[in-house]
């Protein structure tokens, strides 16, 4: 896309009659779009945009693809939707097959960024590899694993994380099906489980930071990799506990019910933790505080747009992850990012390619730099 002085004109002609038309009542994050698209034309007007001759797949060289986690969906849904309109000569498409599928087709060379609700691992990294396939990994907000329950559900007001893992782990399959069997009071009546399924990232996350093993859990729950679904059957149950994504917690409060949860260590705060944009930040709602990721492959990035988009989600994550519903990193947080990406350092944050579960963005930054 070559964009004129003529195109711009237009472009901020337009952005300046839409802030007529709201008569300078504008909310912030409307407010902040547009200064978000005004920049990003001045910037692509005196750069010039990539090439669109056709990839070998048969798509235009304009084309940007992304896949993977249905919890990392929503924001790089948001991101692309404000880069494709400053950028008009580019298509952005955003799929969710989950983490780790979109690892499999991001290691075959399918996709040119991966969506992730937690880091690559070490067989994602070899089949990577495998397919000549060099990464940048990206941080790009914090999320919190929610624990929900219906309202109706007026017995449970806290939970443990010893009776999170008494509840999932694989030994309580057939076992543990009751209420009153994780907690002496609740009701003798049955439970049902809801979660995330097993291309997950958010399954992955929460079976190690709960049950202590990536992938360990019982079977017998309803699983989906679609957190609608998840809602929709929570909501509908009073019997019922799920795991979700915080952002789609606070989508649905109305239909859902929070439920805190205690680590039983002092240093996290006394009691049960409420997942909030605070305590997810601070990294007191533990275990269940993460790091969302982007993966972009280096061939990727070696094209124009790719890097472009890459910048533009860099800058703007902070505004568009909380947005959604997600927690940004913090100023400092998103200054190491940039740092880091500008390194072009490839690989990961997590070396042995497990989540490091309580660290925060800022600390594992400052580890590898030391």
């Amino acid at each position: 896309m070559f964009v004129t002085d003529v195109t711009l004109n237009l472009q901020l002609r337009n952005w300046g009659e839409i802030a007529h038309g709201y008569g300078g009542g504008m909310s912030a994050s409307l407010l902040h779009r547009l200064g978000i698209l005004a920049a990003f034309a001045l910037s692509t007007a005196c750069g010039g945009a990539g090439s669109t001759s056709p990839n070998a797949d048969g798509t235009a060289a304009s084309d940007i693809k992304v896949d993977g986690s249905s919890t990392v969906f929503v924001v790089s849904e948001a991101v692309a939707e404000e880069f494709q309109k400053a950028e008009r000569g580019v298509r952005v498409t955003v799929g969710q097959s989950g983490t780790g599928g979109g690892f499999q087709k991001f290691c075959r060379g399918e996709t040119d960024i991966n969506d992730a609700s937690r880091p690559i691992r070490p067989t994602e990294i070899e089949a990577c590899k495998a397919s000549g396939i060099n990464f940048f990994e990206v941080p790009i907000a914090y999320d919190g694993i929610a624990v929900v329950v219906s309202p109706k559900a007026t017995w449970i007001n806290d939970i443990t994380v010893d009776e999170l893992r008494a509840l999932w782990a694989p030994d309580a399959q057939r076992k543990v099906m009751r209420w009153n069997q994780v907690r002496k009071g609740w009701p003798d009546r049955e439970i049902h489980l809801y979660g995330a399924g097993v291309d997950s990232g958010t399954y992955d996350y929460f079976t190690e930071a709960i049950v202590g093993k990536e992938g360990a859990s019982r079977g017998d729950f309803t699983a989906s990799e679609d957190d609608n679904v998840l809602v929709q059957g929570v909501s509908s149950d009073e019997l019922a506990l799920g795991f979700l994504p915080f952002a789609y917690f606070r989508e649905n409060q109305q239909r859902l019910k929070v439920v805190p949860v205690d680590n039983k260590k002092a240093e996290d705060g006394d009691g049960a933790i409420v997942p909030s944009f605070d305590t997810i930040r601070t990294g007191t709602y533990q275990p269940l505080a993460r790091p969302l990721f982007v993966y972009v492959s280096e061939k990727a990035l070696a094209r124009p747009e790719i890097q472009r988009f890459m910048d533009f989600y860099i800058a703007n994550a902070a505004t568009l992850a909380e947005e959604v519903g997600y927690v940004q990193l913090g100023d400092e947080g998103y200054r190491l990012v940039g740092q880091h990406f500008k390194t072009r350092r490839p690989g990961t944050l997590f070396g042995d390619g497990n989540s490091q579960i309580g660290m925060t963005i800022e600390q594992l930054l400052a580890k590898e730099r030391h």
